[in-house]
């Protein structure tokens, strides 16, 4: 599991902002980070979102309002994020939340291409609260 050698950096601090919808990560090398739920619930480590295997991938479409309800730690390596949608079965190790920080930027503009290409879109069909 990631983030379980003494090299990897870990949280040490973890900040759910409701408002902005931000969750924000502080960690042991110095490195700070501001992660969207959207980015978080459409990152999701999950076999729902993941798939079993290269190329099983399944694109979140309408999560744009998706708000984490809920952090539970899981040992001293990773968190489960319960979200507005009921999704909550990805475990996010520490490496894999490190991981999504320092390439935010790069796999956001992914996750937007991959949505066109589709034809989709971030806002959801019908707004639920």
């Amino acid at each position: 599991m990631g983030g379980l050698s003494p090299a990897s950096p870990i949280p040490t601090e973890i900040k759910l902002h409701q408002q902005s919808k931000i969750l924000e990560l502080t960690f042991n090398d110095g490195s700070h980070f501001e992660l969207p739920c959207e980015y978080l619930r459409v990152f999701s480590p999950s076999a729902e979102v993941r798939g079993h295997g290269p190329g099983q991938e399944v694109l979140q479409v309408g999560k744009k309002y998706v708000e984490i309800k809920r952090i539970e730690p899981v040992g001293q390596y990773a968190v489960v994020l319960e979200f507005s949608d009921g999704h909550n079965s990805g475990i996010y190790s520490w490496d894999y939340l490190y991981d999504l920080g320092k390439h935010q930027d790069v796999y956001w503009q992914e996750y937007l291409r991959r949505l066109e290409a589709a034809g989709e879109s971030r806002e959801p069909k019908t707004l639920i609260k």
